[in-house]
């Protein structure tokens, strides 16, 4: 499939309904719990929710949300958007540079999901900042997942090695201007928007960072 097609039809709703039966019910599971764990962190604070509160909530048993989140922090970090970036930037136009494929990429997807996902979006990314245990969860995750992702569809694109050094660098540099425009958009209280502050990123770095005398 093109990325014009991909710009017609595949949506993220279109993605999700090309799941096979079983992984729209998973997901179904998946995104009640995150949505009850998320009214409940707002209600009563992320500390004082526990585990089995919200399991409770979304009407499944503790060991099916432990299955689904091994961790509470996993309830905030964790997303259901990669497998659809990734058939996007996949769906690229070849002569596109690996930065320009992203922000292509970005630029398809990003509105659509920012539109879609606005308030769930800020409330995960104020947990983010602001409670250690899930920062800290959220950098491993970044480090162990994101990074890998992004090696390996790039390594694909350039036909390097996902190891090679200055694939590893590059992945660092994009993962490094995602999380900045992720806190730039926190820190504007909703003045500053997601897709723009993303591109405004990837554009500097595309344009190798230039900052002037």
């Amino acid at each position: 499939m093109s990325a014009e097609d991909l710009k017609q039809a595949a949506t993220f709703s279109d993605h999700l309904e090309r799941l096979p039966l079983r992984e729209r019910k998973k997901r179904r599971t998946r995104m009640a719990l995150q949505n009850q764990a998320l009214r409940l962190f707002s209600e009563q604070g992320y500390e004082a929710t526990t585990m089995e509160q919200i399991a409770a909530a979304a009407e499944v048993s503790a060991s099916t949300a432990f299955r689904y989140f091994p961790t509470k922090e996993d309830l905030v970090i964790q997303d259901e958007y990669d497998p659809f970036m990734l058939e996007l930037f996949r769906a690229q136009p070849p002569e596109l540079s690996p930065i320009e494929a992203l922000r292509s990429m970005f630029g398809e997807a990003l509105p659509h999901l920012y539109e879609r996902d606005r308030a769930q979006l800020t409330a995960r990314i104020q947990l983010m900042a602001t409670v250690p245990s899930i920062k800290s969860r959220f950098f491993n995750a970044m480090r162990g997942n994101t990074l890998a992702v992004i090696d390996q569809v790039i390594a694909e694109r350039v036909g390097r090695d996902p190891k090679d050094p200055e694939v590893e660098c590059f992945a660092w540099a994009v993962t490094g201007s995602l999380y900045a425009a992720m806190f730039s958009w926190l820190e504007s209280d909703g003045e500053l928007e997601l897709p723009e502050l993303v591109d405004r990123n990837l554009k500097f770095l595309a344009a190798g960072c230039p900052l002037g005398a």
